[in-house]
C-alpha cells in the first residue's frame, strides 16, 4: 500500500465515521460523490484492501512469453552481439530474429542478465550551441575517421571519410586504404556529382586543407605581416569551385561529423562484425547499401528553408581537370616540360605565339594522366624517351679475396731471402757511418 492509498483510507474512516460528509470526502480526493459512496461501500465489504486497485501486482496479458525473453537473452550473449545497447539490439532482434519488443523492454532484460549498464553522467565541456544552417547545401562539414573499423578481421587498415549536411544531417561516406588528398578529393567529386556545388565547406586544419607557416619550438605564431601561402590542392580544388572553406578551430565546432564518427563506430562496426565484412569492398558496399540509407532516412531533420543551396556544376567547370593535382612548369626552348621526372614534348601543331618560356598548368589526373594547359586551350603531349648511355666496358679490377681470418704471410720466407745477416747489416751500418 502506497502513501497516496493510505491518505485515502484515512479520508474514507473520516467519512464513514461521520467526521466529515461525503462531499467534503470528495473535494479531499477530488473525486465524485458517487465514486466516495462507492468506495464506502467496498471499504465495508473488503476491508482496507478496497482502496487498492484491482489489477495491481497482477501480470499484464500483453507481456512477452517468459521463453522469448530467455531466447533474446541468448542471442544478446553471442560473441557477434557484444557491446550491443538496447536500442540497436531492439532493432536487430526484430530484423533478424523476429522479436519484436520495444528498446526499454529490452532494456529490462538486458539489465537483468547483466548485459548491459547505464553509463554514470558526467558533466562535459560547456560549448555554445550553434543554430544549424537553413538550407541544404549552405554547410557541409568534412573530415576522416581512423578506427579499427574491421576489428581485425582483415589485412587492412581502413579510414571512413565523411560528408554531412548541417542542416539536414544527410551524409555520405567511403572506406579508403589511406587519408589522402586524392582520396578525399573522390569524395568530394561523389558529393558533387550527387547534389551539385555546395556554398561552404567545414573542416578541420589539417595539411590537407591548409598551407601552414613553420615556426620553431616554443615560438609563437604571429599571423600578421606574414604573406598567405599557396593553397593546397583541396583548396585550390575549392577555389576553382567557388566553394567557401571554413576551418574549424576544435573538434567540438564541427560536432555534427564528430557525432557522426561516434555513432558510426558503434552501430557500423556492429552491423560489419553480423555481416562478416573482411575487406574494404565489402565495407563500402555494406556502408552504402545497408548503413547509409538508413542513416538518412532515421538520423536526418527537416531543413528550416525547404530551398536547396547548392549550385549545379557549369559546363567551363572540368571536374576531371579541377580535381587533379595541378603544378605550374616552364616550357623550355625546345618546347619540353619536366614533370615528375618525366619529359614531356608539347606537339608541332599545338605550338604558338608565346608559349615558349611560358608557364603551363600540369594537371595530373586520378586515372595517371597527364594534361597541360597554356591559356584556355590543352595542348597535345608526346612522352619523350630519353637515350641510355652506351655501357662502357672497363677492365675488370682484380681483388684480391680476404684473409678469412688467418694469419698474415707477408713475413713469410723473409729470412730464406739472400742476403746479409742482422748482426752483419749492423756491423756495415757501423762502419759506414
Amino acid at each position: 500500500m502506497t502513501q497516496g492509498d493510505r491518505d485515502r483510507l484515512v479520508a474514507l474512516r473520516k467519512a464513514r465515521k461521520k467526521l466529515i460528509t461525503q462531499r467534503e470526502a470528495a473535494e479531499e480526493l477530488e473525486l465524485s460523490v458517487r465514486q466516495v459512496k462507492r468506495l464506502l461501500r467496498a471499504v465495508k465489504e473488503r476491508g482496507d484492501k478496497a482502496v487498492i486497485h484491482g489489477l495491481r501486482g497482477v501480470p499484464s496479458k500483453r507481456k512477452i512469453a517468459e521463453q522469448i525473453q530467455q531466447k533474446a537473452i541468448q542471442i544478446l550473449s553471442g560473441e557477434e552481439y557484444r557491446g550491443f545497447g538496447p536500442t540497436l539490439a531492439s532493432e536487430y532482434l526484430g530484423s533478424q530474429h523476429a522479436i519484436v519488443a520495444s528498446r526499454e523492454t529490452v532494456r529490462q532484460w538486458m539489465r537483468g542478465a547483466g548485459l548491459w549498464k547505464a553509463r554514470p553522467q558526467s558533466i562535459a565541456a560547456i560549448h555554445v550551441w550553434r543554430p544549424r544552417r537553413s538550407r541544404f547545401g549552405e554547410l557541409v562539414q568534412w573530415d576522416t575517421s581512423e578506427h579499427d573499423w574491421l576489428e581485425g578481421r582483415g589485412e587492412e587498415e581502413l579510414y571512413l571519410i565523411g560528408m554531412i549536411d548541417d542542416a539536414t544531417s544527410r551524409a555520405m561516406g567511403h572506406f579508403v586504404e589511406s587519408d589522402s588528398t586524392a582520396a578525399n578529393l573522390e569524395m568530394l567529386e561523389s558529393w558533387l556529382l550527387r547534389y551539385g556545388r555546395m556554398l561552404a565547406c567545414y573542416t578541420d586544419k589539417a595539411g590537407l586543407f591548409q598551407t601552414a607557416h613553420k615556426t620553431k619550438r616554443d615560438q609563437q605564431r604571429v599571423e600578421q605581416d606574414r604573406e598567405p601561402l599557396p593553397p593546397t590542392q583541396i583548396g585550390r580544388a575549392l577555389r576553382e569551385l567557388n566553394i567557401a572553406l571554413n576551418l574549424a578551430h576544435s573538434p567540438q565546432a564541427k560536432g555534427r561529423m564528430e557525432r557522426f564518427f561516434e555513432t558510426a563506430q558503434d552501430r557500423l562496426v556492429k552491423g560489419m562484425r553480423l555481416a562478416g565484412v573482411k575487406t574494404r569492398e565489402q565495407a563500402n558496399a555494406y556502408l552504402e547499401k545497408e548503413y547509409l540509407p538508413w542513416w538518412n532516412s532515421s538520423c536526418t531533420v527537416l531543413p528550416r528553408d525547404a530551398d536547396d543551396a547548392h549550385r549545379p556544376i557549369e559546363k567551363q567547370q572540368d571536374l576531371a581537370a579541377i580535381l587533379s593535382h595541378v603544378e605550374s612548369r616552364q616550357v623550355k626552348k625546345d618546347y619540353t616540360i619536366q614533370f615528375h621526372g618525366r619529359l614531356y614534348g608539347i606537339e608541332r601543331a599545338d605550338i604558338g605565339t608565346g608559349l615558349r618560356g611560358a608557364a603551363v598548368r600540369v594537371e595530373q589526373r586520378r586515372d595517371g594522366s597527364v594534361a597541360i594547359r597554356f591559356r584556355d586551350r590543352y595542348l597535345r603531349l608526346q612522352l619523350c624517351e630519353r637515350a641510355q648511355p652506351a655501357a662502357c666496358k672497363a677492365a675488370p679490377r682484380f681483388r684480391k679475396g680476404p684473409n678469412a681470418g688467418g694469419k698474415s704471410t707477408w713475413m713469410k720466407d723473409f729470412r730464406n731471402n739472400s742476403g746479409p745477416s742482422l748482426g752483419q747489416a749492423i756491423a756495415i751500418s757501423n762502419a759506414t757511418s
